[in-house]
């Protein structure tokens, strides 16, 4: 048997929409770079309402390890794709090392930002 040790990174990218289109998607980017990824249902709760997404999920895979600016700029990638190809106006990337939420909203200064995500 193998035994490959690398180091942990991981990058879960949150979007709302429909999980069959987000599978489409990340299958599409997946065939093109090759890449493994997840993809599971989640629901968003938040004030006033709730909506469906997925998380689509990168690991630092001992099988074809990586470094994990490699592996944050795939989720980065991806998630811009997740945006635009289920119509949404934003996603989270939850990494290791950082969150990074991207968006196509107009931005707000922080300090009137009061939404949770």
């Amino acid at each position: 048997m193998t035994r490959i040790e690398v180091s942990t990174y991981t990058a879960l990218i949150y979007v709302g929409g429909p999980l069959a289109d987000a599978m489409v998607t990340a299958r599409g980017y997946c065939d093109a770079v090759g890449l493994c990824v997840t993809v599971e249902p989640v629901s968003f709760i938040y004030t006033g309402g709730t909506t469906d997404g997925v998380r689509v999920g990168l690991i630092n895979y001992g099988r074809f390890p990586s470094e994990p600016d490699a592996i944050f700029a795939h989720a980065e990638r991806l998630a811009v794709m997740l945006i635009d190809d289920l119509g949404q106006e934003s996603a989270s990337i939850v990494a290791t090392d950082r969150t990074v939420w991207l968006s196509n909203r107009p931005a707000k200064p922080a300090s009137t930002n009061t939404e949770g995500a």
